[in-house]
């Protein structure tokens, strides 16, 4: 063994399906419906006020920050989510600013998890879970989301958890359960009914509920995020992730949060202050003040949290239409900016043996990418190694893109078709 291998807890998590996709849209640039972004610009008023933050008086916003959140931001969140809870949230210690929602998820699991906990996750699920529950020590314990329908339009609604399956999973070992609401890449938003059967087994079991909200405005009419934390008994067990990126449409921004009860906030904050300690400050007070002009304004047709879901829902319907027109068995989202497709009924017109990946939608993803011109990401990625199998015959395709591009995918799928 080589003195400088690779740390042997993150060993076979060395690869990565953006890292490779990433790559492979820059050696052959296809119209990228892979990676979960905006291609448009975000609402002016966030941009500007970075722009001012960068030009202004005040030069200590170019200097560090507290550690576990711009003062201005976590008041704003504070604001924005005693509402939403209904419990008044406490900014200095049941609030944490992060490097993206992706180092809330690490922070949170890695200050909780020791070694032997058990962690329930349910695949499809974003690809970072096990990945950090391992790393963490912990044993991930898979349960997927299954469908149910197999005729007829499909919805993410027609994915649904096993409750028995569910309820088997849960023990002493059990420390975690993490949920993501509206989900990815399914784009299912768990109802009342389901939340409370998840809920019902964490109190039973006393275990932490991780819910990862981070399109948490991103929501279909007539839909409706229920948060798992405003369910009876759920606020003491609950910590709940969101992010700017998603919020504002500034994913590279990179900055989210984390919100839950002063003693389980405690472990995510130890960790973030021994790993990022503080996040940018111009980009928090950016944020704070998005939040500021948008709160007012929460439910109201200017609000660009309810803006937002209806132009989406439009690009969504649009996808559906035509990734139906070309053959494929769309599953129509009922939130997020993902659209999962069987593309299993065009099989016969794609050569898979040109790639030589284990699983067949990284070949279809590929294939289509080199040849085509169009990328999706292959849904395989998002499930454990025991269900990849339930992924093969899908593809994901992002939606949040201007009306131009998803044209333009229309076109290359129909005329792809026609040949």
């Amino acid at each position: 063994m080589n003195k400088f291998d690779l740390p042997e807890r993150y060993v076979g998590n060395d690869k990565s399906v953006w890292v490779e996709y990433i790559q492979l849209a820059l050696e052959h640039k296809p119209l990228n419906l892979g990676q979960g972004f905006a291609d448009f610009a975000p609402p002016d008023y966030i941009t500007k006020a970075l722009a001012d933050i960068s030009q202004g008086p005040n030069v200590l916003l170019h200097q560090y920050t507290r550690g576990f959140g711009h003062p201005r931001l976590i008041t704003a969140l504070s604001k924005l989510y005693s509402k939403l809870i209904g419990r008044e949230i406490n900014p200095q210690t049941e609030i944490l600013v992060t490097s993206g929602a992706y180092e809330a998820l690490y922070a949170c699991i890695n200050g909780h998890i020791e070694t032997g906990d058990e962690v329930i996750i349910m695949d499809p699920y974003f690809d970072c879970y096990d990945p950090m529950v391992r790393t963490a020590g912990g044993i991930p314990k898979s349960i997927p989301l299954r469908l149910k329908k197999t005729s007829g339009p499909i919805s993410s609604s027609d994915w649904v958890l096993d409750s028995q399956e569910l309820e088997s999973l849960f023990n002493k070992k059990t420390k975690m359960i993490i949920l993501n609401t509206p989900h990815n890449p399914l784009g299912k938003v768990f109802s009342l009914e389901e939340l409370t059967i998840i809920a019902d087994l964490c109190k039973k079991w006393n275990v932490l509920c991780i819910s990862d909200e981070v399109y948490e405005w991103l929501v279909f009419e007539p839909n409706k995020h229920v948060r798992i934390a405003t369910l009876p008994d759920m606020w003491e067990r609950t910590i709940t992730i969101g992010s700017a990126g998603k919020t504002f449409s500034v994913t590279g921004w990179k900055t989210g949060w984390a919100y839950g009860p002063a003693n389980l906030m405690r472990n995510a904050q130890v960790v973030h202050q021994n790993c990022v300690y503080t996040c940018t400050t111009p980009i928090q007070e950016a944020i704070a003040i998005g939040f500021e002009i948008e709160i007012p304004k929460l439910g109201q047709d200017d609000c660009y949290f309810v803006s937002l879901p209806r132009m989406l829902k439009a690009k969504r319907d649009y996808m559906a239409k035509f990734l139906s027109d070309v053959g494929m068995i769309p599953t129509v989202p009922e939130g997020g900016f993902f659209m999962i497709a069987d593309w299993s009924p065009l099989e016969s017109k794609i050569d898979l043996s040109q790639e030589t990946d284990q699983y067949k939608d990284y070949r279809f993803t590929k294939w289509m990418t080199k040849n085509i011109g169009l990328q999706g990401i292959p849904p395989s990625a998002f499930y454990s190694n025991d269900y990849k199998h339930l992924g093969e015959n899908l593809v994901r395709y992002c939606f949040i893109k201007t009306d131009e591009n998803l044209k333009k995918a229309a076109d290359i799928l129909l005329t792809w078709k026609n040949k």
